[in-house]
């Protein structure tokens, strides 16, 4: 299939293929993906691989030396030879596939096809919003003799990427979403990138779309025979046409006319976007001659999709990761790969409802889910639902089930929860946000939004600024982010060191499961036993510190630890000056207790394009004292001096390894446009209420009303971070879109803001700061950096971790 040449057995048998080496559960029976990349190489993992089990190899090269017992298929390019194993795989199936593609709403039209139609027929379709050139293939390989109509999403960001997976895919049915400027940068225009994703339906016999989009309706009328096509319209003549919308209290009713036939149709959900993409799912069905009473209800019963996994700390010391309304095998295996990353608990907890509309039968169903939670390595299992409960064979002796939330609940103060990772999942109708508002640690409503995607994006846009290692600061709470949650996401994405400013911040991240490398930037001589203990990683800037250091292995009989040298380039804070080196090289050669890990300086202007000149002076200062102490050992020695701005500016200085900070939080002055905001703080009104003119607001009468006026109070203030005197420096928060004033003094909790002329309601949330009103304006008005507002957001503002 892949006109490959193979290695070694013949006879290793398969049942899933992987290109993640984090995520494989079943090594015996996985041929591993070796698939070489802008910034990993698939082939580097080979051999830990080997040692976890896995057998089968699809490679562009052969490992050095070979193993005797395990089997390797030779390609010149493994990405081209998974894409030809899926397309091979398709074509041996009849059934029904249809294509989905356009500038967004792709996965949501996935799922909601889903949802209307597996009650009917099997459904096979893109986990999570695998449309990329390597999770297309991986999508399309997923096809059984069971399936009866396969779903799959295709996403490009290059021209002729649709041509290869149109020949993995090719769809007998279409979907075109809409056409917006979603990775426009790869495009010369928008129209070429439009032209560009039809490729996909080049060979379907229907082409659903929605002729509102003038250039849309124009190039697929140009491009396509007009009985391969099936529009849609809000108003225009189209095959189904919406003639009336309102809105009500359950959501939009719309009136709907195709070919003949004309009926309403509740969606439950009022926005323009949810109405498009229900509306493809409509058409689809109309297509397919779906009675409209059988639309009329699986319509009205579409249930959000949840596109993101939210993680937040629970009771005695657990951690919830809430994946509630999304429940079904393939979404409950990506999110038992996540809980599999918390490593900062042994004991796995899976609360689980019954899996609704599945289109298996119940044994099938539960004897699959049982099977995964073996894979998955899942401590402890809750079942919640009747077919749990009748299904209870399948599981492990000690699981526990109940037949509804409420019983639940109701036995949740004998369950003991301690110490655990507890995975919530649930169809929408368990209402399992019942259990997650029990489990909270905390409750206040102001909460720290921290985006796992976003935090990810950034590190790899570093990551091609240089060939280099990556350390990345975690120190401060990681900013005010989270120390250990952000070390886990780190340590799965493979970065090479991490680096704290004490040792009580790297122990936490030992006892959190974290084993990668980390280094301590200010050990104290009392922390230096519970450093070694926990195999932490000192930097040592002065004579004082080494003798203490060395002389605390010498008490252990410790050789060989690994130390940091931080040296002065011009900074004046820390580190060896040029004139002690001599000094420094008689004293380490005399000890055989440490081996120098890294040697490192600090870069005091590198986002000052004013100071450059005296940046170049320290980047040279510091090539001439590290290559002078290189030059006395004959082990490899790291060397570092660029921080955040230093890898946007003098990426020609990464040396052997940069240290990534507030940049991996997309703050940056240099690179906003690329980078994507991590953190967002927001919280609600609590109360509304008048003010008159001449009245005061808040502590020592700072702000007078000078008209009658209507303010809010929101529940957020100094105890949270917040500075108290926000209010005389011109500071808003934003209120649906809009931007609202902070009027008067901050108190401890609370904060005024004026709703004047405003229509808003108590509950409304309202954002401190975020994506479309970033820190660094905060930062800006109150005449200082992001750095400070992070690092000094309170514990007590709940943290939300969460993951598309």
């Amino acid at each position: 299939m892949v006109g490959g040449e193979l290695t070694g057995s013949p006879e290793e048998l398969i049942h899933g293929i992987s290109t993640d080496s984090r995520t494989i559960h079943q090594p015996e029976a996985t041929l591993f993906v070796a698939i070489r990349g802008d910034r990993h190489d698939g082939h580097s993992f080979i051999s830990a691989l080997i040692d976890r089990g896995i057998r089968a190899f699809l490679v562009q090269e052969l490992p050095s030396p070979l193993e005797t017992n395990v089997s390797f298929i030779l390609v010149k390019d493994t990405l081209k030879a998974l894409q030809a194993l899926a397309a091979a795989h398709r074509s041996r199936y009849e059934c029904r596939v249809i294509g989905i593609t356009g500038s967004n709403g792709k996965t949501i039209v996935k799922e909601w096809i889903n949802q209307a139609l597996s009650p009917d027929q099997k459904i096979t379709r893109s986990p999570k919003s695998y449309n990329s050139q390597i999770g297309v293939p991986l999508s399309v390989l997923l096809m059984d003799e069971d399936t009866e109509t396969a779903v799959f999403e295709a996403g490009i960001s290059r021209p002729r990427e649709m041509t290869k997976l149109e020949a993995i895919i090719r769809p007998d049915i279409g979907i075109f979403t809409n056409i917006g400027e979603a990775h426009q940068e790869g495009f010369q225009d928008l129209e070429y990138k439009l032209k560009q994703k039809l490729i996909l339906f080049n060979d379907s016999s229907k082409i659903i779309y929605c002729n509102d989009q003038a250039m849309v309706e124009r190039v697929i009328k140009k491009r396509f025979s007009q009985q391969k096509l099936f529009s849609w319209s809000f108003g225009k003549d189209s095959n189904v046409k919406v003639s009336k919308r309102e809105e009500t209290g359950e959501g939009t009713l719309l009136d709907i006319t195709c070919r003949k036939a004309s009926f309403e149709l509740l969606v439950p959900f009022p926005d323009r976007a949810s109405l498009e993409n229900a509306m493809h799912v409509v058409s689809l069905m109309l297509l397919l001659d779906i009675a409209p009473l059988v639309i009329q209800s699986r319509i009205g019963d579409l249930n959000p999709v949840a596109m993101r996994l939210e993680m937040v700390k629970a009771l005695h010391g657990c951690t919830i990761i809430n994946d509630t309304y999304n429940s079904d095998l393939n979404s409950l295996s990506i999110a038992l790969d996540y809980l599999n990353q918390q490593h900062q608990h042994v004991v796995k907890t899976l609360i689980l409802s019954d899996i609704m509309q599945s289109g298996k039968e119940e044994d099938i169903l539960y004897a699959e889910v049982s099977g995964l939670l073996r894979q998955k390595d899942i401590t402890r299992f809750i079942g919640i639902g009747p077919a749990l409960m009748r299904m209870h064979r399948y599981f492990p002796a000690n699981s526990q089930f109940y037949l509804n939330t409420a019983e639940f609940l109701s036995s949740l103060p004998g369950l003991d929860f301690r110490n655990e990772a507890i995975l919530i999942k649930g169809s929408r109708a368990f209402r399992f946000e019942k259990i997650t508002n029990r489990l909270q640690q905390k409750n206040h409503p102001t909460i720290l939004e921290i985006d796992l995607n976003a935090l990810v994006h950034n590190l790899n846009v570093y990551r091609s600024k240089t060939d280099a290692r990556i350390m990345v600061m975690v120190k401060a709470f990681s900013y005010g982010s989270g120390s250990q949650e952000i070390a886990n996401a780190l340590q799965y994405q493979r970065v090479d060191y991490l680096c704290v400013a004490y040792v009580d911040e790297g122990i936490a991240l030992r006892e959190s499961g974290i084993h990668l490398p980390v280094l301590v930037m200010n050990p104290e001589v009392s922390g230096f036993d519970l450093m070694m203990d926990h195999d932490l990683e000192p930097e040592i800037y002065s004579f004082r510190s080494l003798f203490s250091f060395l002389a605390a292995l010498a008490k252990r009989n410790l050789i060989s630890y690994p130390i940091h040298l931080k040296l002065e380039t011009g900074m004046n804070r820390l580190g060896f000056r040029e004139e002690e080196l001599d000094q420094l090289f008689e004293i380490l050669k005399q000890h055989q207790h440490v081996r120098i890990r890294s040697v490192f300086s600090h870069l005091g202007t590198s986002d000052d394009p004013a100071n450059d000149s005296f940046t170049r002076r320290q980047i040279e200062t510091f090539q001439r004292m590290s290559t002078r102490i290189q030059d006395q050992y004959p082990d490899k020695i790291l060397r570092h001096i660029l921080n955040t701005a230093g890898i946007e500016r003098f990426s020609d200085a990464s040396f052997d390894m940069v240290r990534l900070g507030i940049g991996l939080y997309g703050i940056s002055r240099h690179m906003r446009e690329e980078l994507q905001p991590v953190s967002t703080l927001k919280s609600i009104i609590s109360q509304i209420k008048p003010v008159r003119k001449g009245e005061s607001v808040g502590y020592n009468r700072n702000f007078i009303a000078p008209d009658d006026m209507i303010i809010g109070i929101v529940p957020v203030g100094y105890a949270d971070g917040l500075r108290r005197d926000l209010g005389r420096h011109g500071v808003f928060f934003q209120l649906n879109g809009m931007a609202v004033p902070v009027l008067g003094t901050i108190c401890m909790d609370m904060t005024m803001i004026d709703l004047t002329d405003m229509e808003v309601n108590e509950g409304d949330e309202v954002i401190i700061f975020g994506p479309d009103h970033p820190v660094t304006e905060l930062a800006e008005k109150l005449g200082t950096i992001p750095y400070e507002i992070l690092a000094g957001l309170s514990e007590r503002v709940k943290r939300v971790y969460f993951q598309e």
